[in-house]
């Protein structure tokens, strides 16, 4: 069964247990996701609203592409464990012979691709649903503020979290080229992240 068909105290009592996964990349991926929804959320909650019909086509525009993003970082929760058991498969192979190591070592460098590539991937992710944050500020309705300024924060815990699963990764990643670039737009993004993070925090802190 998929982690996302799980209960929310089923997984949590999985995450919670001694096994290595699901872990922190595929709770980043859900700290995107709930940061897609919240966002959703908060635009239809300004849309039944006429107070704020001057708002209604951009919170419907932004609902559409959160719902798309939300999708695709629910994707992402299993997408994340699934890529460290590929890892933890290929560490497990055996490597008694000279074909047995070439195999393993195969294994082991195309699953820390993968393993890389979806932390990274994620970060692109939540990196929109920042970019949609910004364009909904101001244009919402006032009494979800609070719920926008989570999303704004669980998109951050995302972005952050994912960063991290990348770097962790990055070592093992054979494509020195890919490895670089990973490197480069994901420190350019974290810091980007952060600084649209923040900023709206402030915002939304001062209208409370």
């Amino acid at each position: 069964m998929k982690l996302v068909d799980l209960k929310v105290k089923e997984y949590l009592d999985i995450l919670i247990s001694d096994e290595p996964a699901p872990g922190g990349g595929s709770v980043s991926a859900l700290a995107g996701a709930q940061g897609a929804a919240l966002l959703s959320m908060v635009c239809d909650l300004t849309t039944m609203k006429k107070k704020y019909a001057d708002d209604h086509a951009l919170c419907g525009e932004i609902k559409e592409e959160a719902r798309a993003l939300y999708s695709e970082l629910t994707a992402s929760i299993d997408r994340d464990t699934d890529a460290y058991n590929l890892v933890a498969a290929a560490f497990k192979m055996p490597k008694g012979t000279d074909e047995e190591k070439a195999a393993r070592k195969k294994a082991i460098a195309e699953g820390t691709l993968e393993a890389t590539k979806v932390p990274y991937s994620v970060m692109q992710l939540a990196m929109k649903g920042l970019g949609l944050a910004d364009r909904l500020q101001g244009h919402f309705n006032t009494n979800c503020a609070s719920d926008y300024g989570v999303g704004v924060l669980n998109f951050l815990a995302c972005i952050r979290g994912a960063w991290m699963n990348v770097k962790i990764n990055l070592p093992g990643v054979k494509d020195e080229a890919f490895a670089s670039e990973c490197e480069a737009e994901g420190k350019r993004m974290l810091a980007e992240a952060e600084k649209i993070a923040d900023r709206l925090y402030r915002e939304i802190e001062a209208e409370l």
